[in-house]
């Protein structure tokens, strides 16, 4: 017998996977929790209003198990190293927005995380981008606010127009 060490080479658990599916288990319990607060409307009925999140929190439940048990294994995919700069990006566009939304109005707001979102996914030049992304959002409001009467924030710009 000759010693062979391809079997020695077996991974790890994935802890970054046990993470994931202890989130699969709380968001599932948050889900079922609410769905048996809902009141039913009859007795009688066995499909009321909590069967729909009862069925996908017990989904959501089964995909944390398997989430355990590939990660156990060590079955999950090697990842790429993760690129924190766009997720920077990103979150900073959206505290951007929430922020300014009711300050600026939306269409400013909402430019400002289009732009910061397109530098998130590499467009370098945010001097197009954010102008670009405040016209778009301004046609959106006024779509949305002008035509089927719903109410977004207004701003600056918006009253500008309208």
């Amino acid at each position: 017998m000759s010693g062979d060490n391809s079997s020695a080479t077996t991974r790890r658990p994935d802890w970054a996977a046990f993470i994931i599916a202890a989130f699969l288990f709380v968001v599932a319990g948050v889900m079922f929790w609410d769905a048996s607060h809902l009141k039913t409307i009859a007795q009688y009925d066995r499909i009321g209003p909590a069967t729909m999140p009862q069925v996908v929190a017990f989904g959501l439940f089964c995909l944390g198990i398997w989430t355990v048990a590939e990660a156990w294994r060590g079955e999950f995919p090697e990842r790429d190293r993760q690129e924190v700069a766009p997720v920077i990006w990103i979150i900073a566009g959206l505290v951007g927005q929430m922020l300014l939304l009711r300050l600026a109005g939306f269409s400013i707001a909402t430019g400002l995380l289009f732009a910061f979102t397109a530098r998130g996914f590499g467009k370098r030049k945010l001097w197009i981008s954010l102008p670009f992304g405040i016209v778009f959002s301004f046609v959106v409001w006024a779509i949305f606010s002008q035509l089927l009467q719903l109410t977004l924030p207004a701003g600056p710009l918006e009253r500008l127009f309208f």
